[in-house]
Protein backbone atom coordinates (compact mmCIF):
# COMPACT_ATOMS: atom_id res chain seq x y z
CA UNK A 1 0.00 0.00 0.00
CA UNK A 2 1.11 3.45 -0.47
CA UNK A 3 1.82 5.62 2.39
CA UNK A 4 -1.16 8.27 2.68
CA UNK A 5 -0.23 11.99 2.78
CA UNK A 6 -1.75 12.86 6.21
CA UNK A 7 -0.31 10.70 9.66
CA UNK A 8 -2.47 11.53 12.44
CA UNK A 9 -0.76 11.55 15.79
CA UNK A 10 -2.86 11.16 19.11
CA UNK A 11 -1.50 10.04 22.08
CA UNK A 12 -4.38 8.73 24.68
CA UNK A 13 -4.58 7.32 28.42
CA UNK A 14 -7.97 6.37 29.33
CA UNK A 15 -10.41 8.89 29.17
CA UNK A 16 -12.77 7.29 27.17
CA UNK A 17 -15.69 9.59 27.24
CA UNK A 18 -13.20 12.28 25.35
CA UNK A 19 -11.21 10.03 23.07
CA UNK A 20 -14.04 8.34 21.53
CA UNK A 21 -15.47 12.17 19.55
CA UNK A 22 -11.69 12.92 19.09
CA UNK A 23 -11.08 9.77 16.99
CA UNK A 24 -14.74 10.03 15.11
CA UNK A 25 -13.81 13.48 14.29
CA UNK A 26 -10.72 11.39 12.31
CA UNK A 27 -12.79 9.50 10.59
CA UNK A 28 -15.58 12.29 9.66
CA UNK A 29 -13.06 14.23 7.66
CA UNK A 30 -13.93 15.49 4.24
CA UNK A 31 -10.05 14.69 3.05
CA UNK A 32 -9.70 10.80 3.65
CA UNK A 33 -6.13 10.40 2.61
CA UNK A 34 -4.94 9.99 6.75
CA UNK A 35 -3.69 7.46 8.53
CA UNK A 36 -4.66 7.20 12.55
CA UNK A 37 -1.69 6.37 14.84
CA UNK A 38 -2.75 6.46 18.41
CA UNK A 39 0.14 5.71 21.38
CA UNK A 40 -1.25 4.47 24.06
CA UNK A 41 -0.32 5.00 27.43
CA UNK A 42 -0.71 2.09 29.55
CA UNK A 43 -4.96 2.80 29.40
CA UNK A 44 -7.25 0.42 31.33
CA UNK A 45 -8.82 -2.49 30.05
CA UNK A 46 -12.25 -0.37 28.84
CA UNK A 47 -9.89 2.21 26.47
CA UNK A 48 -7.96 -0.45 25.43
CA UNK A 49 -10.72 -2.67 24.32
CA UNK A 50 -11.98 0.23 22.37
CA UNK A 51 -9.29 0.99 20.60
CA UNK A 52 -8.93 -3.02 19.43
CA UNK A 53 -12.45 -2.01 17.42
CA UNK A 54 -10.67 0.52 15.04
CA UNK A 55 -9.97 -0.31 11.88
CA UNK A 56 -6.83 -1.47 10.56
CA UNK A 57 -4.51 -0.64 8.24
CA UNK A 58 -5.73 2.83 8.68
CA UNK A 59 -5.54 3.12 12.58
CA UNK A 60 -2.08 1.87 13.74
CA UNK A 61 -2.19 1.40 17.60
CA UNK A 62 1.01 1.34 19.90
CA UNK A 63 0.67 -0.20 23.31
CA UNK A 64 3.12 1.07 25.38
CA UNK A 65 4.12 1.33 28.79
CA UNK A 66 3.00 4.05 30.72
CA UNK A 67 4.62 6.66 31.24
CA UNK A 68 2.62 10.14 31.59
CA UNK A 69 4.71 11.50 28.93
CA UNK A 70 2.90 13.51 25.90
CA UNK A 71 5.63 14.57 24.25
CA UNK A 72 7.39 10.66 24.58
CA UNK A 73 3.87 9.15 23.34
CA UNK A 74 3.84 11.69 20.27
CA UNK A 75 7.45 11.20 19.02
CA UNK A 76 6.99 7.42 19.04
CA UNK A 77 3.91 7.92 16.90
CA UNK A 78 5.60 10.69 14.79
CA UNK A 79 8.81 7.46 14.32
CA UNK A 80 5.92 5.58 13.16
CA UNK A 81 4.11 7.76 10.55
CA UNK A 82 4.84 7.79 6.90
CA UNK A 83 2.33 10.61 5.82
CA UNK A 84 3.76 13.96 4.05
CA UNK A 85 2.43 16.05 7.02
CA UNK A 86 1.75 15.36 10.66
CA UNK A 87 -1.22 16.72 11.63
CA UNK A 88 -1.56 16.53 15.97
CA UNK A 89 -4.73 16.08 17.60
CA UNK A 90 -5.15 15.35 21.37
CA UNK A 91 -7.40 12.86 22.86
CA UNK A 92 -9.84 15.27 24.46
CA UNK A 93 -10.44 17.42 21.62
CA UNK A 94 -12.24 17.22 18.32
CA UNK A 95 -11.64 18.42 14.18
CA UNK A 96 -14.08 20.33 12.10
CA UNK A 97 -15.06 18.03 8.93
CA UNK A 98 -13.04 19.98 6.66
CA UNK A 99 -10.21 20.82 9.11
CA UNK A 100 -7.41 18.51 7.15
CA UNK A 101 -8.96 19.55 3.66
CA UNK A 102 -8.60 23.33 4.14
CA UNK A 103 -4.79 22.83 5.65
CA UNK A 104 -3.73 20.25 3.16
CA UNK A 105 -5.18 22.62 0.35
CA UNK A 106 -3.63 26.07 1.82
CA UNK A 107 -0.36 23.93 2.73
CA UNK A 108 0.38 22.22 -0.88
CA UNK A 109 0.01 26.18 -2.19
CA UNK A 110 2.58 27.50 -0.12
CA UNK A 111 5.67 25.40 -0.50
CA UNK A 112 7.92 27.79 1.45
CA UNK A 113 6.01 26.88 4.77
CA UNK A 114 6.73 24.09 6.88
CA UNK A 115 3.83 24.18 9.14
CA UNK A 116 0.35 25.39 9.12
CA UNK A 117 -2.51 26.08 12.16
CA UNK A 118 -5.33 27.21 12.35
CA UNK A 119 -8.57 28.85 14.46
CA UNK A 120 -10.15 27.61 17.07
CA UNK A 121 -13.22 27.39 19.06
CA UNK A 122 -13.60 26.32 22.89
CA UNK A 123 -16.24 23.30 24.33
CA UNK A 124 -16.71 22.21 27.70
CA UNK A 125 -16.96 18.64 28.78
CA UNK A 126 -20.52 18.04 26.99
CA UNK A 127 -19.35 19.22 23.64
CA UNK A 128 -21.05 22.70 24.71
CA UNK A 129 -19.90 25.96 24.14
CA UNK A 130 -17.67 26.83 26.97
CA UNK A 131 -18.79 29.93 28.59
CA UNK A 132 -17.44 29.63 32.61
CA UNK A 133 -14.39 31.81 32.03
CA UNK A 134 -13.30 34.33 29.11
CA UNK A 135 -10.35 33.25 27.12
CA UNK A 136 -7.64 35.57 26.05
CA UNK A 137 -7.62 35.87 21.52
CA UNK A 138 -4.73 36.08 19.64
CA UNK A 139 -4.91 37.39 15.90
CA UNK A 140 -3.69 35.19 13.66
CA UNK A 141 -0.64 35.76 11.86
CA UNK A 142 1.41 33.89 9.04
CA UNK A 143 5.05 34.38 7.99
CA UNK A 144 8.01 34.55 10.32
CA UNK A 145 6.33 34.03 13.91
CA UNK A 146 9.09 33.44 16.54
CA UNK A 147 9.28 36.66 18.20
CA UNK A 148 5.72 36.92 18.25
CA UNK A 149 5.23 33.98 19.94
CA UNK A 150 7.50 34.28 22.00
CA UNK A 151 6.09 37.48 23.60
CA UNK A 152 2.58 35.61 23.80
CA UNK A 153 1.51 38.29 21.22
CA UNK A 154 0.46 35.34 18.99
CA UNK A 155 -0.42 31.77 20.19
CA UNK A 156 -2.21 28.00 18.77
CA UNK A 157 -3.46 25.50 20.03
CA UNK A 158 -1.74 21.85 19.48
CA UNK A 159 -4.34 19.85 17.78
CA UNK A 160 -4.84 22.97 15.02
CA UNK A 161 -1.28 22.09 13.80
CA UNK A 162 -0.02 20.57 10.44
CA UNK A 163 3.43 20.30 10.13
CA UNK A 164 5.72 18.36 7.19
CA UNK A 165 7.23 15.50 8.40
CA UNK A 166 10.74 16.94 7.28
CA UNK A 167 10.50 19.69 9.51
CA UNK A 168 9.12 17.95 12.59
CA UNK A 169 11.99 15.33 11.82
CA UNK A 170 14.60 18.26 11.48
CA UNK A 171 13.87 20.17 15.17
CA UNK A 172 13.90 17.39 16.49
CA UNK A 173 9.97 16.78 17.36
CA UNK A 174 8.68 17.35 20.91
CA UNK A 175 11.34 18.03 23.94
CA UNK A 176 10.67 14.92 25.90
CA UNK A 177 12.30 16.37 29.03
CA UNK A 178 8.96 19.11 29.33
CA UNK A 179 6.18 18.11 30.62
CA UNK A 180 4.45 21.02 30.98
CA UNK A 181 4.52 24.28 28.03
CA UNK A 182 5.55 21.31 25.32
CA UNK A 183 3.03 22.22 22.69
CA UNK A 184 5.01 26.14 22.89
CA UNK A 185 8.39 24.71 22.86
CA UNK A 186 7.44 23.09 20.03
CA UNK A 187 5.70 26.18 18.23
CA UNK A 188 8.60 28.26 19.33
CA UNK A 189 11.25 25.89 17.24
CA UNK A 190 8.61 25.35 14.37
CA UNK A 191 9.20 29.20 14.44
CA UNK A 192 12.36 29.61 14.09
CA UNK A 193 12.48 27.23 11.01
CA UNK A 194 9.90 27.96 8.87
CA UNK A 195 7.40 30.92 7.80
CA UNK A 196 3.92 29.67 9.24
CA UNK A 197 0.88 29.46 7.01
CA UNK A 198 -2.65 30.11 8.69
CA UNK A 199 -5.89 29.12 7.95
CA UNK A 200 -8.09 31.71 9.28
CA UNK A 201 -10.92 29.35 10.34
CA UNK A 202 -12.06 27.87 13.35
CA UNK A 203 -11.37 24.41 12.36
CA UNK A 204 -10.84 23.07 15.63
CA UNK A 205 -12.61 22.81 19.14
CA UNK A 206 -10.39 22.56 21.92
CA UNK A 207 -12.07 20.81 25.47
CA UNK A 208 -11.65 22.63 28.57
CA UNK A 209 -12.44 20.46 31.69
CA UNK A 210 -11.17 19.75 34.84
CA UNK A 211 -8.52 16.78 33.98
CA UNK A 212 -5.79 18.58 32.38
CA UNK A 213 -2.84 17.11 33.34
CA UNK A 214 -1.53 21.38 32.82
CA UNK A 215 -4.08 21.97 36.17
CA UNK A 216 -1.00 21.70 38.39
CA UNK A 217 -0.11 24.91 38.68
CA UNK A 218 3.28 24.88 40.29
CA UNK A 219 4.38 22.52 37.76
CA UNK A 220 3.10 24.27 35.01
CA UNK A 221 5.05 27.39 36.07
CA UNK A 222 8.50 25.24 36.56
CA UNK A 223 7.92 24.06 32.90
CA UNK A 224 7.52 27.83 31.47
CA UNK A 225 11.14 28.45 33.50
CA UNK A 226 12.28 25.74 31.97
CA UNK A 227 10.79 26.68 28.62
CA UNK A 228 12.32 30.11 28.39
CA UNK A 229 15.86 29.18 29.75
CA UNK A 230 15.57 27.40 27.05
CA UNK A 231 14.43 30.08 24.58
CA UNK A 232 17.14 32.26 26.05
CA UNK A 233 19.59 30.14 24.74
CA UNK A 234 18.10 29.26 21.19
CA UNK A 235 18.65 32.56 20.45
CA UNK A 236 21.21 35.30 19.53
CA UNK A 237 19.39 38.39 19.34
CA UNK A 238 20.31 40.61 22.91
CA UNK A 239 16.74 41.41 22.82
CA UNK A 240 15.18 38.27 22.83
CA UNK A 241 17.68 36.66 25.24
CA UNK A 242 17.46 39.92 27.40
CA UNK A 243 13.26 38.97 27.24
CA UNK A 244 13.93 35.66 28.38
CA UNK A 245 15.74 36.40 31.43
CA UNK A 246 13.22 38.90 32.91
CA UNK A 247 10.38 36.10 31.73
CA UNK A 248 12.74 33.15 34.18
CA UNK A 249 13.04 36.01 36.74
CA UNK A 250 9.12 36.95 36.82
CA UNK A 251 8.44 33.17 36.40
CA UNK A 252 11.22 32.50 39.10
CA UNK A 253 9.82 34.93 41.70
CA UNK A 254 5.87 33.64 40.81
CA UNK A 255 7.32 30.07 41.90
CA UNK A 256 8.78 31.04 45.10
CA UNK A 257 5.50 32.65 45.92
CA UNK A 258 3.51 29.35 45.98
CA UNK A 259 5.89 27.74 47.10
CA UNK A 260 6.46 29.92 50.59
CA UNK A 261 3.07 29.87 50.91
CA UNK A 262 3.38 25.94 51.19
CA UNK A 263 5.65 25.86 53.54
CA UNK A 264 8.91 24.86 51.11
CA UNK A 265 11.05 27.27 52.15
CA UNK A 266 14.01 25.48 50.74
CA UNK A 267 12.32 24.95 47.28
CA UNK A 268 11.59 28.35 46.83
CA UNK A 269 15.57 29.39 47.78
CA UNK A 270 16.86 26.54 45.23
CA UNK A 271 14.82 28.17 42.29
CA UNK A 272 15.89 31.70 43.52
CA UNK A 273 19.42 30.76 43.23
CA UNK A 274 19.16 28.96 39.76
CA UNK A 275 17.65 31.72 38.55
CA UNK A 276 19.74 34.44 39.80
CA UNK A 277 22.68 34.49 37.30
CA UNK A 278 19.86 35.25 34.71
CA UNK A 279 17.66 37.46 36.98
CA UNK A 280 20.57 39.97 38.84
CA UNK A 281 20.35 42.18 36.65
CA UNK A 282 16.74 43.38 36.67
CA UNK A 283 16.22 46.00 40.11
CA UNK A 284 12.61 44.37 40.25
CA UNK A 285 13.84 41.03 40.42
CA UNK A 286 15.84 41.96 44.13
CA UNK A 287 12.78 43.95 45.10
CA UNK A 288 10.83 40.99 44.45
CA UNK A 289 13.21 38.54 46.09
CA UNK A 290 13.01 41.02 49.52
CA UNK A 291 9.70 41.13 49.43
CA UNK A 292 9.30 37.15 49.29
CA UNK A 293 12.01 37.10 52.63
CA UNK A 294 10.20 39.64 54.51
CA UNK A 295 6.39 38.45 53.51
CA UNK A 296 5.72 36.59 57.08
CA UNK A 297 6.85 39.25 58.84
CA UNK A 298 4.90 42.15 56.43
CA UNK A 299 1.44 43.12 57.82
CA UNK A 300 -1.19 42.09 55.22
CA UNK A 301 -2.41 45.65 54.27
CA UNK A 302 1.11 47.02 53.85
CA UNK A 303 1.62 43.57 51.57
CA UNK A 304 -1.61 44.33 49.56
CA UNK A 305 -0.37 47.88 48.79
CA UNK A 306 3.07 46.64 47.24
CA UNK A 307 2.16 44.29 45.37
CA UNK A 308 1.32 46.03 41.98
CA UNK A 309 5.69 45.65 42.27
CA UNK A 310 5.67 41.62 42.08
CA UNK A 311 5.67 39.53 39.08
CA UNK A 312 3.30 38.45 36.73
CA UNK A 313 2.47 34.67 35.95
CA UNK A 314 2.30 33.68 32.90
CA UNK A 315 -0.66 32.35 30.91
Amino acid sequence: MSQPLVSVVLPTFNRLRFLKPAVESVFLQSFQDWELIIADDGSDEDTRAYLRTLPAPQVKILWLPHCANPSRLRNAAIRASGGRYIALLDSDDVWAAAKLERQVQAMDSAPHCGWSYTLENFIDETGGPYTRARLRTFPPKSGWIFESLLKLEVAMSMPTILATAELLGRIGGFDEQLKFGEWHDLSLRLALASEVLVVAEPLCAVRMHDEHYTADRMHEQLGWLQLYRKMRDLVAEPELREYCSRVCADTALYIARLQMAQGAYADALTVLTETSPLARGFPSWWWGVLKEIARPFIPRRLLASTRKAGPKALP
